[in-house]
């Protein structure tokens, strides 16, 4: 077999589809975000960074740059070993205490990714769990999928965000096994948000475990930034809540919040966590710098919501179509692979703005679109420089508008 062949003709059926991606090469500029530095072709140029995940420019705050210089300062660059092994730095136990204290928790355990949270932490739990039984949201992340899949618990998808669908899954398991009810609060893609209370009421009702993953919600929701179960003063009710830093806290990890003896089981048996590297003491003192700044801090939050909404209406005056959500992710609705490429291609090239391409696999075939993720620090002018490019382009590859 050729299997470079094969591997190149896969490729090619990506490229043909509009779905082959291509990493934009950005060197981010320290205290200026959100412009960046793209590389291309040999030549660099400037632009705006209208996709991040750094959802409130934290990795650009001075507390998070100079909290991470003292420590390298004061502890090298590595952690040296696994948690384990000569890896647990002191700064590790100090953002733990943190991230428990942030969700109200007895305990909390630090991961190198969310990803990773979730996927070690499902994959550990539906393994050990005798005779488990994962109930998923059917829009889960890929992460909370691998970990299920791995676990080789039974699995039952309930439709997403659809409470009845739920009750009526577990209602079909036996009343005596372990269940999880596994979702998230803000379901990237979309921007929608899960009913937690409600959730939480038929879980209770049928004796079932909480797992919820906030990664796309903490910092930037509830007062302390303790995601949508802290707004909605339901955190207590959930079994194990998972997030991560390098989103809203602008740095690096993920984590798990739960009970003291749910933590210490995961950190005893997850083979995700015994068996890889500690994050870099810098990385956990930067991230304990960011929690601790948003959990009392208000402005960065409350600008970014402004911003969110000044686009979303500078988009309905000129007929660009969006998902309509309660979130600060903005999906502009384009529905076609390859216009959605070219657009991309085109804002980059043309007009120094960067928003990446949402194509299948991560939406369904048909949804493709622009996930526009404002922040703080995208001024009123940056948004009407966005909307009338993206206006311009709208026109050229003759995509529908929305009439008011």
């Amino acid at each position: 077999m050729d299997y470079d062949k094969w591997f190149e003709d896969r490729l090619n059926e990506l490229k043909n589809e509009g779905n082959y991606r291509v990493f934009a090469d950005l060197e981010r500029y320290k205290g200026n975000f959100p412009i960046a530095r793209n590389h291309r072709n040999g030549k660099a140029s400037d632009v705006t960074v209208w996709c991040s995940n750094d959802y409130l420019g934290m990795g650009q705050h001075p507390k998070v740059l100079t909290a991470m210089h003292n420590a390298l300062e004061e502890c090298g660059a590595g952690s040296g070993g696994t948690r384990n092994i000569s890896g647990t730095n002191h700064y590790h136990v100090l953002l733990e205490d943190a991230l428990a204290d942030l969700h109200g928790k007895e305990s909390a355990l630090l991961f190198t990714s969310g990803y990773v949270s979730n996927w070690t932490s499902l994959s550990t739990l539906g393994a050990r769990l005798p005779n488990c039984v994962i109930l998923s949201d059917s829009l889960n992340h890929a992460s909370m999928i691998e970990g299920i899949r791995h676990s080789r618990a039974q699995k039952k998808l309930w439709n997403h965000n659809d409470v009845a669908d739920l009750e009526r899954k577990l209602a079909e398991c036996d009343k005596d096994v372990p269940k999880i009810v596994a979702f998230e609060s803000v379901y990237s893609m979309d921007g929608d948000i899960a009913p937690i209370s409600d959730i939480c009421d038929v879980a209770e009702k049928y004796g079932a475990m909480t797992y919820l993953d906030e990664v796309h919600a903490v910092g930037l929701y509830g007062k302390t930034g303790g995601g949508i179960s802290e707004r909605d003063g339901v955190a207590n009710r959930i079994t194990l809540i998972e997030g991560t830093l390098g989103k809203a806290y602008g740095v690096l990890g993920g984590y798990i919040t739960g009970s003291r003896s749910l933590c210490d089981f995961i950190r005893s048996f997850a083979s995700g966590f015994i068996f890889t590297t500690a994050l870099p003491p810098a990385a956990a003192a930067g991230a304990l710098a960011s929690v601790e700044h948003l959990k009392n801090s208000e402005i960065e939050r409350s600008t970014q919501k402004k911003q969110v909404n000044l686009l979303r209406r500078k988009l309905d005056v000129v007929g660009i179509p969006h998902l309509e959500n309660p979130s600060h992710i903005v999906p502009v609705m384009i529905k076609d692979p390859v216009k959605c490429k070219k657009i991309s291609d085109w804002l980059l090239e043309g007009f120094g703005i960067y928003v990446q391409p949402i194509n299948y696999p991560t939406v369904p075939k048909g949804t493709e679109r622009l996930r526009i993720t404002p922040s703080p620090v995208h001024t009123d002018a940056d948004i009407e420089y966005l909307v009338n490019s993206i206006a311009k382009l709208w026109s050229q590859c003759a995509l529908a508008r929305v009439v008011a």
